[in-house]
């Protein structure tokens, strides 16, 4: 048993390798040749080189090691993780303006992590096919088609889902963390000397002594941390244990060994700063070199986008987005879904920004913003749920989250330098977000109230058909309702016009909770009004997605049985108009309005059969 325990231990950590270290794995690439780039003015001289691999390496250790590894790991909410998790924790036990001040922080890291998932496809893919251009520089031209069609690629492919390619994943990243620690290894041992750089002394002395420099090349620096996030987002799939075991005994020495290699090089030939990563390599190894480098960040990017999809969909249940379809694409693995419409919306903004910068050197820009900003976000909300949460008492509270605290505000204000070369497209990404996010939140808080202003009590009404009951017919009607207060909409305009009532009514208002699971005795509440009606709220978390289906069985354990090929399902559909009453203002309300008139049928989110369905339309002022 603890072999088989063992064994598979090994493998979920393998598998965690290809998913959570996929953007960090490939920082390499170009993280050590931006902080020497021609706009920060830092040339490669030995003091600077020992300098700059000091700030890499406690830059890693602080950041990764200590902040994410140690601590922010440990801010699960039942084995979750993520940014909206995060908030979600530290939300919880505040009043509702602090609350709201939370889920703020946290819509603004959404925004921003949705900027590197734009951003780390477009930079990652680049900076490996950029390798054409030191393996045969007449090459250059090619750099750009070929990195767009091999996005293309990716993107196309995505409706597949990973579960096939998904297995080849780790195997492949553990082959090129093995390459990265080999290829840092074999300089180092050359040029040991390097070495020195782990006394941070060397990176105290270039910060105190050259702060402008060092100010504006912390910008670059802290594109050695990129894709750190993804060790809490991707929690969830593959456990604390696994994501730790992975970094301490493999991830973070092959990093290291590289970087100290790359500044080994560096030392005995200053030249290599053209790129320092691929010129480690003997020249018979550029190739394949480039091709591993080329699959490795692929799944770097696939990695971002499967996180994507999982951030939209959480926003959707948690009442932040517009309804889209989401297709799962494992019937073993739930985590694994796709998302149509982010897809598409992905890969036009990496087409964009790739025409829009054309190297990797100008995205690198843009994106120290949204990795440090999300970083500061995290932070943050940390030191609430440590405070509310974990009971920290405030002096262990400022002692172990102030340093950090400070860490990532500095690399974030180094990184606004940087601002009008491209730093303000995730600042872009993520005022985009926020105003859809909230205008979409804000405009569902409207409509509910205006249903709930034009309805009648739903208790009294009841009471009202058992006294005075219309013309029944056989069947059961299941009406969704937005409200557990007030009657459906759908329920007053079928009697208005039909004039008729079946003889089991039920209604049913579907509840995101603000946990990512519930157990299958907490899916459903059900109460008997009277003879012949029902109220079902059904309860899912924020991780999971609605299922008729399965609320049905709920209910049938609870002896209301329904039948799906039985039951006929009523829907209002609301119509809205914008106008000058109080609410939002008015090109919020258009905006609103457009997404609602876009998002997917509630028939089709919750996969109702549709020849079960009668729509019933309502019209609503904003």
């Amino acid at each position: 048993m603890s072999n088989e325990h063992h064994q598979g231990r090994i493998a979920i950590t393998l598998a965690a390798l290809g998913v959570v270290y996929g953007d960090l794995g490939t920082s390499p690439l170009y993280a050590l040749k931006e902080s020497f780039a021609g706009h920060i003015g830092l040339q490669p001289a030995p003091a600077e080189i020992l300098s700059i691999i000091s700030l890499f390496f406690w830059t890693i250790m602080i950041v990764v090691s200590f902040k994410y590894v140690l601590l922010v790991l440990r801010a699960d909410d039942k084995g979750e993780g993520g940014i909206l998790t995060l908030a979600s924790l530290a939300s919880r036990r505040l009043s509702p303006k602090a609350r709201s001040l939370v889920m703020l922080l946290g819509l603004v890291g959404v925004g921003l992590f949705i900027g590197d998932a734009v951003i780390t496809p477009a930079i990652s893919v680049l900076s490996a096919v950029e390798g054409l251009q030191v393996v045969a520089p007449e090459l250059a031209s090619f750099v750009l088609p070929i990195t767009l069609i091999v996005l293309v690629i990716l993107f196309g492919i995505q409706h597949y889902g990973t579960a096939g390619i998904g297995r080849l994943f780790g195997p492949i990243m553990l082959l090129w963390f093995g390459v990265l620690a080999g290829l840092g290894a074999s300089e180092i041992v050359q040029n040991p000397v390097i070495l020195q750089a782990i006394n941070p002394l060397y990176a105290l002395d270039f910060l105190l002594t050259r702060p402008g420099v060092a100010f504006i090349t912390l910008g670059a620096v802290v594109l050695c941390v990129t894709g750190t996030e993804a060790l809490y987002a991707d929690m969830g799939h593959f456990g604390r244990g696994a994501i730790r075991l992975a970094w301490g005994s493999l991830v973070m020495p092959a990093l290291l060994l590289n970087y100290f290699g790359q500044g080994a090089l560096l030392l005995r030939r200053p030249e290599a700063i053209e790129n320092p990563f691929y010129l480690l390599a003997p020249t018979w190894m550029a190739i394949p070199l480039l091709v591993l480098a080329t699959i490795a960040t692929v799944i770097a990017s696939q990695a971002v986008i499967s996180g994507t999809y999982s951030v939209v969909r959480q926003a959707i249940l948690l009442g932040y987005l517009p309804r889209q379809e989401i297709r799962h694409t494992s019937e073993h693995e739930i985590g694994q879904i796709y998302l149509p419409v982010v897809n598409w919306l992905l890969l036009a903004g990496i087409v964009l920004v790739i025409f829009w910068f054309r190297s990797s050197s100008n995205l690198a820009a843009a994106y120290g913003i949204a990795v440090t900003g999300t970083m500061a976000i995290t932070t943050l909300l940390l030191m609430v749920v440590a405070a509310h949460r974990w009971k920290w008492p405030t002096w262990l509270i400022v002692i172990a989250g102030t340093p950090l605290l400070l860490v990532d505000v500095t690399f974030f204000a180094a990184n606004t330098t940087k601002f009008l070369a491209g730093g303000w497209l995730p600042i872009l990404f993520a005022l985009l977000t926020i105003v859809v996010m909230t205008t979409w939140k804000r405009g569902r808080e409207l409509v509910l109230e205006k249903l709930e202003h034009k309805s009648l009590v739903l208790k009294g009404f009841v009471n009202n058909m058992l006294a005075h009951p219309p013309l029944q017919v056989p069947g059961t009607a299941v009406f969704l309702s937005k409200s557990v207060q007030v009657v459906p909409h759908a329920m007053l305009h079928n009697l208005k016009h039909n004039k008729i009532m079946h003889e089991r009514v039920i209604f049913l208002t579907i509840q995101i909770k603000d946990e990512p699971w519930l157990s299958f005795k907490e899916r459903i509440v059900l109460t008997h009004l009277g003879e012949g009606f029902w109220q079902v709220v059904a309860h899912f978390g924020y991780k999971e997605v609605p299922s008729i289906e399965e609320i049905f069985q709920a209910c049938a354990q609870q002896d209301l049985k329904v039948s799906m090929s039985n039951a006929s399902f009523f829907l209002s559909h609301e119509n809205l108009v914008s106008t000058d009453l109080p609410g939002m203002a008015r090109w919020r309300e258009g905006l609103f309005v457009w997404m609602n008139r876009n998002s997917l049928k509630a028939t089709d989110f919750f996969h109702i059969p549709a020849n079960r369905v009668v729509e019933l339309g309502v019209l609503l002022e904003l």
